[in-house]
This record gives structure tokens, C-alpha cells and sequence, in this order.
């Protein structure tokens, strides 16, 4: 188990709850790379505010009692390949002040690794996944949610050079998923969860245009308390 802090700088106010942002968009859209950027971007400029980052991919259910052929056929895409039940509970447990324990997901074996992480309650927590605005539960309790909109081209360039670097993955596996599931899963589930988003950015401009744009929001909607701005 590992330990997982989520804040830099250090905490002189008590949390009285965690706020939550939701960035979703299609797989490679440039969900990682944005809520990186905004967490530090965040941390820079409020040196005493609590910012975690949590990725849905870490919700990926445990498929160990499954052959590791049979597992690399699944449909990774639908909605029902996550344990968003899970990913529910830790949030309530985060707005009320209790760490979670966070499942650390193995992409080159498509199960959970055995190690996690914990994580301690946060001011403001960042949640980035393809499905998160697919369930209703999980949106009720975004404070603030963002699409990332990003040309399905693009997506699988992305994809192709992401997954055989990190992933060790071919070229040609890579498109086929694509294509099987990950272009219909997009439109069937992920696409039509735009009309739930409070905000939508490009995933192809410069990060720091839309960094200053979720900035302002959250400025604008009291989520960045006046003590810890700058």
C-alpha cells in the first residue's frame, strides 16, 4: 500500500468538504495531460490549497479469476467494465472527511495490481475518466464538470503512440480496438455525455487557455476559498 498525500504546501484551514471536478472526453483526448496541467497550474497558484487527482482507469474491475487471453477481449469501453459503485463510495468517504484506498490498475495484464494507494481527503479533487458523466450517481456529485472534445482522429494517432510506448502494445491491435470498440463505445456512451458538462475545451488548443478558463469557473463559483488565494 502506498501512501498518496494529493497536496503540496501545507494545510492551515480544516477541510469542511472536498470539491470535485469531472474531466471526461473520449479515450486520448487529452484528459491526463489537462488535469495534470490544472492541478499544477492550481497548486502553484494556491500554495495552501489540497489537490488530489484521481484517474477512473484505477476502476477498472478485477478480472484476475479470468484467463489473461479472455481478458484481452473484453470491451473495455462500456460502461460496465468499471466498478463506478466503488468509485461512488470513495468520493462519499472523501466529502466526509475519511481516506480511501485507491486500486491501482495493470493495463499490461488488464486486472488490478495487488499494491494501492491511499489517498487523504482533499479541498479539491480532480477526477478524470472517458465514462464518469455516463453515471448518474457519480454526477451528482461533481462540483464542477469538463469535456474535453477532441476529433477521433486525433484520438487514435494519440492512442497509437501512447499505447506502444507505455502500453507495448502493436500498431495493428491498437487500431483494431479502436475501431471494435472504442469508436462505438464513444458514441454510444461518452459523446452524448457532453450535454452534462458545464464546461467543454479543446483538447487540441494550448492547455493553458483552458487552465485559466476552469480557473475563472471556479473562482466564479466559490470553489477556491478567498484564504487560499493568492
Amino acid at each position: 500500500m502506498i501512501a498518496l498525500t494529493g497536496f503540496c504546501g501545507t494545510r492551515r484551514e480544516p477541510i469542511l468538504t472536498t470539491r470535485i471536478i469531472a474531466i471526461t472526453g473520449a479515450s486520448a483526448s487529452g484528459k491526463t495531460h489537462f488535469s495534470h496541467a490544472l492541478r499544477k497550474h492550481l497548486q502553484d497558484q494556491f500554495p495552501h490549497l489540497s489537490v488530489g487527482l484521481v484517474a477512473e482507469d484505477s476502476y477498472y474491475r478485477k478480472l484476475e479469476h479470468l484467463p489473461l487471453a479472455q481478458r484481452e477481449q473484453l470491451n473495455y469501453d462500456h460502461p460496465d467494465a468499471l466498478e463506478h459503485d466503488l468509485l461512488l463510495h470513495h468520493l462519499q468517504e472523501l466529502k466526509a472527511g475519511r481516506l480511501i484506498e485507491i486500486p491501482t490498475y495493470d493495463y499490461t495484464v488488464h486486472t488490478r495490481a495487488p499494491q494501492s494507494q491511499l489517498l487523504e481527503p482533499v479541498q479539491l479533487l480532480i477526477l478524470e475518466g472517458i465514462l464518469l458523466l455516463s453515471h448518474t450517481g457519480l454526477r451528482q456529485h461533481f462540483d464542477l464538470s469538463l469535456y474535453v472534445e477532441t476529433p477521433l482522429q486525433v484520438c487514435l494517432a494519440r492512442r497509437m503512440q501512447r499505447d506502444g510506448k507505455e502500453r507495448g502494445r502493436s500498431k495493428e491491435s491498437v487500431i483494431a480496438q479502436f475501431e471494435e470498440t472504442v469508436r462505438p463505445m464513444f458514441h454510444q456512451f461518452i459523446e452524448p455525455t457532453r450535454a452534462h458538462a458545464h464546461l467543454t475545451i479543446s483538447g487540441e488548443q494550448e492547455s493553458s487557455d483552458a487552465v485559466g478558463q476552469v480557473k475563472d469557473e471556479l473562482l466564479r463559483r466559490g470553489h477556491l476559498a478567498p484564504q487560499v488565494q493568492p
